[in-house]
Formats: structure tokens, C-alpha cells, sequence
């Protein structure tokens, strides 16, 4: 999501506007902030543009919040500048907060891999570089044999192998600048949501629509 965007898609008319996008400070200021509940479990995932897998989590039933940010390197403090050099070991990264009442962290692991391509390494097209490769990380030994056993499972009957996540044990989260939060829905209209966001949710949609709220947009 940094300036590859913009030159990536120099074809497109529609994507002649950068990629840092527009945010609707109104809403921000109004935004009610979120407050987890008592039974509430945090997820953590990478797979390409923190946009697009925010999107895509908060779709899902069961999904109480979404949140962009930073995990995976031992750069203190990153930001968007600093980890789209590639140097961080940072991935851009969404933090899932569920209700484990209504969507179990199996279900958020194949919505994770049914929402991107896993073979990719160190990117989601049209994404490229170390910042957007794909991680599953595990808070508990639990959760690290549901990841390993869903990916033994899809590189037997889907990808011959060629699976490239990383499973990764969750160390510590970064939230990003409040400008990436809810950047989908907030900009339906910027060139790279219109071009790349909307069309990787939709996809997921289609593929999984047992598991969406009732309500997504």
C-alpha cells in the first residue's frame, strides 16, 4: 500500500491519486471507539494489504472489530513509512477481535486462507515485498495446530505444496495511523479500493457466504 500502488497501477485512469487516500475526518472524530467485552479473543493475520483484510474480517459473523496495524519484525514503533521499506520485518497485519460464541478461530484460519492466495511469497497481487507476506500467527500451542494442520490439510487437496505462509508466534501489535482504519469502508471511492478492495471482498462473498453478517456491505 505504499507508492507501488500508484506506479503499479499507472494504466488505470482511476488510480492516478496515491495510494495514503483520503480520510474522512468527520467520521473519525465521530467514530464510537471500540470496546472489547469480557469474552471477546483477539486473532492476528497478514495476507497483502491491511485494507483489504480488515474488509474482509469485519464481514464475517461473529467478527466484533478489525483493526489495521503492524506485527512480525522487531522494529520498535513502525509506521507506514518505515515498514514500506521492507527493512522492519513488519507485515502490515489485522488484529481480529470475535466472539468465539459465534466464530471459532478454525473458521477465522479459512477465512484467512480462502481470502488470498498462500502460495505468494512476500506479497498479494499487486502488493510486493516482505511487508505484505502472509503470516498466521498463534497466541497458543492450540492455535498453531489448527494453522499447521488447515495448511497440511489445503497443500494435500489444494496447492500441492506450495503453501508460503509463515506461522508465526505473536510477539506484539502495532495500530496503525488512524487514517488506515476502516479505509474500505470509509473511501469506496479511491482508485485502489474501487481497483483492488472491493473485488477481493466481493470474492470472498462469493466463495463463503455462510459466514458473512447479515448486514455487510
Amino acid at each position: 500500500m505504499n507508492i507501488l500502488k500508484s506506479i503499479t497501477f499507472v494504466s488505470f485512469s482511476l488510480l492516478l491519486i496515491s495510494c495514503f487516500g483520503f480520510t474522512n475526518k468527520k467520521e473519525t472524530q465521530l467514530k464510537v471507539t471500540y470496546i472489547a467485552k469480557e469474552n471477546t479473543k483477539v486473532a492476528y493475520f497478514a495476507s497483502g494489504c491491511f485494507w483489504c483484510v480488515e474488509a474482509i474480517f469485519e464481514s464475517v459473523n461473529g467478527v466484533e472489530e478489525a483493526v489495521s496495524g503492524y506485527a512480525g519484525g522487531n522494529t520498535l514503533n513502525p509506521t507506514y513509512k518505515s515498514i514500506g521499506t521492507g527493512k522492519t520485518g513488519h507485515a502490515e497485519t489485522v488484529a481480529v477481535y470475535y466472539n468465539p460464541n459465534k466464530v471459532s478461530f478454525q473458521t477465522l484460519v479459512t477465512v484467512f486462507f480462502g481470502s488470498q492466495d498462500p502460495t505468494t511469497k512476500n506479497g498479494q497481487h499487486p502488493d510486493y515485498g516482505s511487508q505484505y507476506r502472509s503470516i498466521a500467527f498463534y497466541t497458543t500451542d492450540a492455535e498453531k495446530q489448527i494453522i499447521e494442520n488447515t495448511i497440511t490439510q489445503l497443500n494435500k487437496d489444494v496447492y500441492n505444496g506450495k503453501i508460503a505462509t509463515e506461522v508465526t508466534k505473536f510477539k506484539k501489535f502495532y495500530k496503525a495511523e488512524e487514517y488506515h482504519q476502516d479505509f474500505e469502508r470509509r473511501n469506496p471511492n479511491q482508485g485502489y479500493v474501487k481497483a483492488v478492495s472491493v473485488p477481493r471482498l466481493n470474492k470472498f462473498k462469493k466463495k463463503f457466504p455462510q459466514l458473512l453478517k447479515s448486514d455487510v456491505h
